[in-house]
């Protein structure tokens, strides 16, 4: 396979992703208002805008503690009060919805953005939303498969006859409205399978590897997987862009990062862990996780510019997601992480970047 850096002729991207947590804070249980949650967030996306950053997405939850169960109309929202930055989701778990509703909702977010929408599909990190769209969980894996090859061949199709096993059958019908990007992007977000890499890659797709603890080094073989299997499958893995998304925050003391950071990290870890019977996490443990070889980007500014270029070098990816903090953080606080990374962090990103691939 072709040794030449991919995507070269593109700049590298630096995004910012959510999942919209209430703000209600772990540490006292204090509520926060949800409404004040929606225009705080409204107001991170817009600031990421002017900053000239490249994506926001938004994440598809349907549990108590968190607010984005409809994250496109949140992110239409976002379109009306932004000019240039991509608006996705992170994810939107296509295995419990219907693709065709799906596409023709991001359709119409590319018409308010005038082409700036992204679908990001995934299975989500949490499984309420099958039994609460009447799916079963033993179809896990064969309603996304399904629902992702329906869903592309509808950006690929204005009329499309169709039929699977989950989903009643569509006989040379159109779909409506068209988007203004032809095609209009659908990445595909992988948690850790090579399968998932692979049937990304079958597809020409992006993928989007979520890289939230342990060594990201070992995520590698990921990478080497999807380009070859997007060779194998008759695709040039050059024009396929990759991503990385991770947990991180900023702030120019660093000491203040980790103090701010990791307490409401370990709460919320922990929550989620003992869900799903995972041994707890301290925060000495969770701390590990921002030296240079982990997984979280939570430092100065000059920290998380070595660690993305760091990772850089290793896979060679096209855009980096921050999912930054966490919205029971102060929201001034918020404000300023994302600051430093449009104005500190990824100005020296892209031209180093730049300058290792010309």
């Amino acid at each position: 396979m072709t040794e030449k850096v991919l995507n070269s002729q593109k700049p590298f991207e630096l995004g910012l992703h959510n999942f919209v947590d209430s703000g209600t804070d772990p540490l006292t249980n204090k509520i926060k208002d949800p409404v004040q949650s929606i225009a705080d967030l409204l107001e991170m996306i817009e600031l990421a805008d002017q900053l000239g950053l490249d994506a926001y997405a938004l994440g598809e939850h349907h549990r108590e503690e968190y607010l984005s169960s409809a994250p496109v109309v949140l992110l239409a929202a976002a379109a009306a009060r932004t000019k240039n930055i991509r608006l996705s989701t992170a994810v939107t778990v296509l295995s419990s919805d219907d693709p065709v509703r799906v596409f023709q909702s991001f359709a119409t977010l590319d018409l308010i953005s005038n082409g700036r929408a992204e679908i990001m599909a995934g299975r989500g990190s949490f499984i309420e939303s099958f039994p609460l769209f009447g799916y079963d969980l033993k179809d896990y894996g064969g309603l996304f498969d399904e629902k992702l090859r329906l869903l592309d061949q509808l950006g690929k199709s204005e009329k499309i006859t169709w039929s699977g096993e989950f989903r009643s059958p569509i006989e040379d019908l159109g779909i409506y409205p068209r988007p203004v990007q032809n095609p209009m992007p659908i990445w595909v977000a992988v948690g850790g399978t090579p399968e998932s890499a692979v049937r990304a890659a079958s597809m020409g797709l992006p993928m989007a590897l979520a890289i939230i603890g342990g060594m990201p080094a070992r995520f590698e073989p990921f990478f080497r997987i999807f380009r070859e299997a997007a060779v194998e499958y008759g695709f040039d893995p050059n024009t396929i862009p990759l991503s990385i998304n991770s947990h991180g925050y900023i702030l120019e003391d660093a000491q203040e990062a980790v103090d701010t950071f990791y307490p409401y990290a370990e709460k919320m870890m922990n929550k989620i862990g003992k869900e799903r019977g995972w041994a707890p996490a301290n925060r000495q443990q969770l701390e590990q996780q921002r030296l240079l070889q982990g997984s979280d980007f939570v430092g100065n500014p000059d920290e998380v510019i070595e660690k993305i270029l760091y990772q850089y070098d290793i896979f060679k990816h096209q855009r980096f997601s921050m999912y930054l903090g966490n919205n029971s953080i102060e929201h001034k606080k918020m404000m300023k992480s994302i600051e430093l990374f449009g104005t500190k962090v990824a100005p020296v990103v892209r031209k180093e970047i730049a300058s290792r691939n010309s």
